[in-house]
Formats: structure tokens, sequence, C-alpha cells
């Protein structure tokens, strides 16, 4: 009988230790149209970004790791580059985040330079952003509205591929939104299932 009991707890232990393991895995649900969490994180220059400070911005996230294959096809032949660039102004920001364990402003300044990046790579190698954000894959797309909402959130285009030849027949899920955003409209489609390599977190 002493045995069973032994067995019995060690069973609940067990369970116990399984259920606080899962839900420190499990990241945030964030909402479509809820207000997303804040942030500062340094960029690959030293400079200090604050969220709250791009309010009355439309702001695009695009979770980053340079060693990514699935980031490597949309920079290889500087497809990313040419649609933020086509968007970034006034009213748009696009921040780069890298919550890879390893990132140092360092390498993010190295990968900036070999791939012409002209906007912030954000170094939160800590994941706490990621985390707060959900972010499961790089790429992985968010874009704020300019009260500080979510608008969008997904892949970055339909080629679930890490194939830089599949970007010319896909939709760019981040530019379409971003077009209605801008023409005052809500976004269509403001959800889609995210693609790529998964969030290299430190724990």
């Amino acid at each position: 009988m002493r045995k069973l009991a032994y067995s019995v707890a060690l069973l609940v232990l067990a369970a116990m230790v399984f259920t606080q393991i899962a839900a420190k895995a499990k990241l945030p649900d964030l909402a479509i149209g809820k207000a997303v969490p804040d942030f500062t994180l340094e960029d690959q220059n030293g400079k200090t970004v604050h969220l709250a400070d791009l309010k009355n911005k439309i702001v695009v996230l695009e979770w980053f790791n340079e060693s990514c294959p699935f980031v490597k096809k949309h920079y290889i032949k500087g497809d990313m580059n040419a649609v933020a660039g086509k968007y970034v102004g006034d009213d748009v920001v696009w921040l780069a985040i890298n919550s890879t364990k390893t990132a140092t402003n360092e390498s993010n300044a190295k990968a900036a330079k070999a791939w012409s990046m002209d906007r912030p790579i954000l170094n939160d190698a800590t994941g706490a952003t990621g985390k707060a954000y959900g972010a499961k894959n790089t790429p992985q797309m968010y874009i704020i509205n300019k009260d500080q909402t979510l608008a969008y959130r997904g892949a970055i285009d339909s080629k679930s591929s890490a194939d830089a030849g599949d970007i010319a027949g896909a939709t760019n899920y981040v530019a379409k939104a971003l077009d209605e955003l801008k023409a005052g409209k809500p976004v269509s489609e403001p959800e889609t299932k995210p693609y790529g390599c998964s969030v290299k977190y430190a724990d």
C-alpha cells in the first residue's frame, strides 16, 4: 500500500512539473485590434528604439535571423528591402527584430551591411519581446496600427518555401495589408499562418 501511495505521489509530482514546463513554453496569443506590448530595444548601431515613441505611425515588425534559409529567401535578391523601401516613410516604420539567443549588435550590423538593410535590426537576444508577441518563426510579420493595436500578423507571403524563385508568384500579405491601411481601409486578411525557421530563443 505504501509503495502504491509513493508511486501515485511521484506521478502527481511529474504531472505538476510537466504543467509548469508547458505553461512556460506557451507563447501569448495576441488579438487583432487589441493593444500590442510595448518594448525598448537597441538597434545594430546602439540606438534605442521605443515602440511607444512611434505612436501615430504604422509599424511593421519583421522577426529576423540572418542564418535562416527562409529569411535568406527574401534577402538574397533584395526582395524584402524592395518591399520595405516602397512603404517606409513619414507614416510607416519597418523594424527587424532578432530574438536569436546568440544575436549581438555587432552580428546584426554585419547582417545589415551584407544585405544592404537601411533600417533597424533590433537586438532581442533575451527573447523577452519575441515571447511577448508570440513570435515563433523567422520571418514572422506583424503590422501595428497608428493607435498601437495589432492590424496583421502571420506570413510575409503566400508561398511557404525557402526558394527565392517562388516570391514572384506569391501574394505579399504585408504589402497588401499596408496598401489597405494607407487607403484608410481595414485589413481584409488580418491573420495568416506564419512559416519559416523556429525562433532560437535563449530558453
